[in-house]
């Protein structure tokens, strides 16, 4: 036999290998999952060159595959299980652990009480990402319960403990300087849902002056941090001391998103004598209060189309926003838009930058799909920024539409947009500090 013909025979033996591998690996990856149970919802995710697996999870890359069951329930009737609600469900595959399974359902809490614990939707870069809907059968069950828009009375909860943080404070005579050293907080809640832990780390500031700007160091994994951190303020005189007061703000650093804000503690100066020596103090972290100086206006305008499951956005004008150039210059402004769903950022764009103006005026849409049954559980932030081409932009308010926003007129929006299909609805709301 010819050394060639040897070659063609071996390779040929050993593609028909492969192929009967991958053959009895799809067919066992199958049956597995026809055995598993899966909620019946989906995430159709429409990949345009770009990875768009959880990041929160590893940076290497991943898949994520849509494994559609047509005649689940059927299969199950014949077997005398009950169904789960849909005909179809899908199974989030990735490179490394093989199946990721998601459990409870993903309902809202108006139509049918959860059976289970709920679990967020994964974080995808969602500049390509497109929400669909279950399957026909909830347009069923919604005939027999609350319409979808009309979202579900909130009952007022106690606010759970936010923990305290621990400082001391003392003065340097010779140095004129004031001295605060953040010895740790305990108690605080866990941000990070998956590993019931927090990466923590503090911001202190000085009002009313707002001159000095401080942050800790971030401790890992830790509810019960210990920063041992020393700042020293020069320049406040000890005569000034009772009209300060020391503002501290409790975050969770995030590698992926913008980092989540734990709560705030405000401890005034006002009494607080360390001409003895130094001041041991202990304040309660609180939810952090959004009210403060104006930060001027943004119009904005939302629809929804119950049949597309497009929900419309319009960033129209702004107007009254603050100068931040130190050059007393009027601002260069745009908007960034992003769309959450729970804590985690689902899509991202921004209008154009408007040159030398405080009062812009942009008429920029942007269109999204996301079902109905996910509303609640969506919320829409408008960051105004500053463009500057030497330094860093600046962040010259926030908005933040949604169920769950901070201020009432935000939540009112977005209730009204929900409550009223079909309808631009157009509103003013003043603009916080990010």
């Amino acid at each position: 036999m010819s050394p060639v013909l040897a070659g063609f025979l071996g390779a040929g033996v050993l593609v028909l290998v492969v192929v009967v591998l991958v053959l009895l690996w799809s067919f066992c990856q199958r049956r597995y999952l026809r055995v598993s149970g899966h909620p019946p919802y989906k995430f159709i995710h429409m990949l345009k060159g770009i990875s768009i697996y959880p990041e929160s999870l590893s940076s290497s890359k991943r898949i994520v595959r849509g494994i559609r069951r047509a005649d689940r329930s059927t299969r199950e009737g014949d077997r005398g299980c009950p169904a789960t609600g849909a005909g179809r469900g899908l199974v989030l595959v990735d490179a490394e652990n093989n199946i990721l399974d998601v459990p409870g359902q993903l309902q809202m809490s108006h139509l049918v009480p959860p059976a289970g614990p709920v679990e967020r939707a994964l974080p995808v870069r969602a500049d390509y990402c497109c929400l669909d809907s279950s399957s026909a059968s909830s347009s069923q069950t919604s005939s027999k319960t609350a319409s979808p828009f009309t979202p579900a009375p909130s009952e007022p909860e106690p606010e759970p403990s936010l923990g305290a943080v621990s400082l001391t404070v003392d003065y340097n005579f010779p140095k004129k300087a004031l001295v605060v050293t953040v010895v740790g907080a305990r108690g605080l809640p866990a941000m990070d849902e998956q590993a019931g832990s927090s990466d923590p780390y503090v911001k202190m500031t000085i009002l009313p002056e707002k001159k000095h700007r401080v942050k800790t160091r971030v401790l890992r994994k830790t509810l019960d941090p210990l920063f041992d951190e020393t700042f020293t303020f020069y320049g406040v005189a000890y005569s000034s001391l009772p009209e300060l007061t020391l503002h501290f703000l409790v975050l969770s650093f995030d590698r992926f998103a913008r980092d989540d804000v734990i709560g705030e503690a405000v401890v005034p100066l006002k009494g607080v004598d360390p001409s003895t020596g130094r001041v041991h103090l202990s304040q309660q972290i609180t939810k952090r209060n959004m009210q403060c100086e104006s930060r001027g206006e943004l119009l904005a305008s939302l629809s929804y189309q119950p049949v597309s499951h497009r929900l419309s956005v319009v960033v129209l004008k702004a107007r009254h926003l603050p100068k931040m150039d130190i050059t007393g210059l009027s601002a260069n402004p745009y908007v960034k838009v992003n769309v959450f769903y729970g804590r985690k950022r689902i899509a991202k764009k921004k209008t154009h930058v408007k040159k030398c103006t405080l009062n812009p005026v942009f008429n920029e849409s942007f269109i999204y799909d996301i079902p109905p049954e996910l509303l609640p559980e969506v919320s829409v932030e408008f960051l105004v920024v500053d463009f500057d081409r030497t330094t860093k932009n600046e962040v010259l308010g926030r908005l933040l539409l949604g169920l769950h926003s901070p201020a009432p007129s935000g939540a009112s929006h977005w209730r009204e947009v929900c409550e009223n299909p079909r309808r631009q609805i157009s509103k003013w709301h003043n603009l916080n500090q990010y």
